[in-house]
């Protein structure tokens, strides 16, 4: 008899705590959806920087700051609709879009901001790009429960966005060379040391960009219940 009553317990306390999750992990998604469209119109409003980082209006989605938050803003929205649906969680799209946006999080505090500086990296829209919307994207990835593991595959399919990017990234400049400073196609600098070290630099962050999926996986499987 104790042990139904425990067993009744504990299952009340596991559903009051999925209902809690499931609420929480609602409120980030729309929050996620919130923030990348403000942090869209105060882009579409913004100059060029000193920095290079970030250019004037629409110009500002050829970098990977910009498309990575965007495609995480239109995976929340999706995932929104899929709730209402009472479908399943979207997992390889949010483990891409988490991934896409986390790598962009180390990147500037890791490599841009000793380089350029914090502030600078994070005012205007790119407080919201740099910074907050990939910390709530990595908490709300995180808070959700799945029914299976996620497999080595899942990270590949979540890094192949990185490395779309970066063939498009060295095909422009292909085709239309690199051009001059601050109208270079290679607005990220990586060629300044000559097409070699670019491709070495290329190689590290998809390579990057696979180990964060991984590190994610890892987390998730290691907390699945």
């Amino acid at each position: 008899m104790e042990k139904t009553v425990i067993s009744k317990t504990e299952s009340g306390n596991n559903n009051s705590s999925n209902g809690s999750r499931s609420r929480c992990v609602l409120i980030l998604n729309w929050v996620i959806v919130i923030l990348v469209i403000i942090g869209t119109i105060i882009m579409l409003r913004s100059k060029a920087s000193a920095t290079g980082l970030t250019s004037s209006g629409i110009g500002n989605l050829k970098f990977y700051t910009v498309l990575s938050n965007e495609f995480a803003g239109i995976v929340a929205a999706c995932q929104l609709v899929s709730i209402y649906r009472k479908k399943g969680y979207l997992r390889v799209l949010k483990l891409t879009a988490t991934t896409a946006v986390l790598l962009t999080f180390l990147v500037v505090a890791l490599f841009f901001g000793p380089l350029y500086g914090w502030i600078q990296l994070y005012q205007g829209s790119n407080l919201f790009f740099h910074l907050i919307v990939p910390i709530l994207c990595v908490i709300e990835f995180l808070m959700v429960e799945f029914e299976e593991p996620l497999s080595i595959r899942h990270c590949l399919i979540a890094s192949l966005s990185t490395v779309v990017y970066g063939f498009a990234y060295l095909i422009n400049i292909l085709i239309n060379g690199t051009g001059v400073w601050p109208d270079s196609n290679d607005w990220y600098g990586f060629l300044n040391w000559g097409m070699g070290v670019g491709l070495i630099i290329f190689a590290v962050i998809v390579l990057t960009s696979f180990g964060v999926a991984c590190l994610l996986r890892f987390i998730k499987n290691k907390t699945r219940r």
